[in-house]
């Protein structure tokens, strides 16, 4: 059997005829950018997060990059944020003009570690990023105290987590602002890039929005220098499509999750789900002995099974960002992590047959 580490075809073929039919409307219509269709998707995308606004970009990095200066985020400012976090997180804070702070994770849930965290904030600490990995929520709770507590601004990176909760937070409305991703392969994908800043707050709001568009109050009135960071109109009009089955999509990823679970049992070590959350499986991450992570993966490929590692290495360690003098063992926990970790195929079109097949697959190669 061969098993891919996601099928976007799968996942497309269910609303295709909807997603043609839109961009003939769009292609009918004329209006390209800013189109009636990227209002509709804001409003929409803002109520399934529980957010007051949102405001559509280009992608997910760009996202990030509006929301801290939107949230007064500049140069001479530090931005704390998890060592474990895909490239981009810690990439938006440097384009902001201010200096990433890499944090070490909790061993259980490989999210961000408030008590490290703390070490780490100096008089120039202006804000902090908790990165929902994988699909489940920072404790946001603990985040927003730790924030209020220093006068903090608190940007939540949701890139992996749409429709994810915990408690009574949902990802996208719990902290200052939200920055999400709609690369193909999240839970809420586009049909080539795209990204969207929500917030409770209107300022916010109306920063971001001038910050997509070249710093423009109104036509010609520019009072920011900034970017074009619109989203189209026909992505707009397809993430619609998609939203309305977001819902359903992640309960599938949910059903899976526990499928991986049950028949892996103790002999892989799972990301923990924290108590009262409700991740939506971005990735099916699960730990091995450093040693034989290679061989597994290779066994695994041999048999038809793509997986893929997230991530091999920790932020602090790319070379990128060698000039902030994190070397090897200031954040241990997520080192160790980055040589265990492997990713298993996860997308809600994957079925159980093929969960099945991965999982005896990879039983055979712990044994091995």
């Amino acid at each position: 059997m061969k098993v891919p580490f996601v099928d976007l075809v799968a996942g497309a073929k269910p609303e295709r005829e909807a997603y043609l039919a839109a961009f003939a409307q769009v292609l009918d219509s004329g209006a390209f950018v800013g189109g009636p269709q990227v209002a509709e998707f804001e409003a929409a995308f803002a109520a399934f997060c529980g957010a007051k606004h949102g405001i559509a970009v280009n992608n997910g990095t760009d996202a990030l990059l509006l929301a801290l200066r939107a949230l007064g985020v500049g140069p001479g400012d530090e931005v704390i944020t998890a060592a474990n976090s895909f490239f981009a997180t810690a990439e938006a804070i440097s384009h902001a003009g201010a200096k990433p702070v890499l944090a070490d994770v909790e061993a259980s849930t490989l999210l961000l570690d408030l008590d490290d965290a703390a070490r780490r904030v100096t008089a120039k600490t202006r804000a902090i990023i908790p990165v929902h990995l994988f699909g489940q929520l920072a404790d946001m709770p603990r985040v927003r105290d730790f924030a209020t507590e220093r006068g903090l601004r608190v940007l939540e990176d949701s890139a992996q987590a749409h429709g994810a909760t915990r408690g009574g937070d949902r990802a996208g409305a719990t902290g200052d602002a939200a920055a999400f991703s709609f690369y193909p392969t999240k839970n809420l994908g586009a049909i080539g890039e795209g990204g969207a800043v929500t917030t409770n707050d209107p300022a916010v709001a109306e920063r971001v929005k001038r910050l997509r568009d070249h710093g423009q109050a109104g036509r010609h009135d520019h009072v920011d220098i900034a970017y074009n960071a619109r989203l189209d109109s026909v992505q707009c009009a397809c993430l619609t499509i998609s939203l309305g089955r977001l819902a359903t999509a992640n309960e599938a990823r949910r059903m899976l999750a526990q499928r991986y679970r049950a028949r892996l049992g103790n002999a892989v070590r799972f990301v923990t789900e924290a108590q009262a959350s409700v991740p939506v499986y971005h990735l099916m991450v699960v730990r091995v002995a450093a040693e034989k992570r290679d061989a597994i993966r290779d066994a695994l490929a041999r048999a038809g099974v793509a997986t893929a590692i997230h991530y091999p290495r920790p932020i602090h360690l790319q070379r990128a960002y060698a000039h902030l003098g994190q070397g090897p063992g200031s954040c241990p926990v997520a080192e160790r992590a980055a040589g265990e970790m492997i990713s298993l195929p996860m997308f809600p079109d994957l079925s159980v047959a093929a969960v099945d097949y991965v999982c005896d697959q990879l039983l055979v190669a712990l044994r091995g």
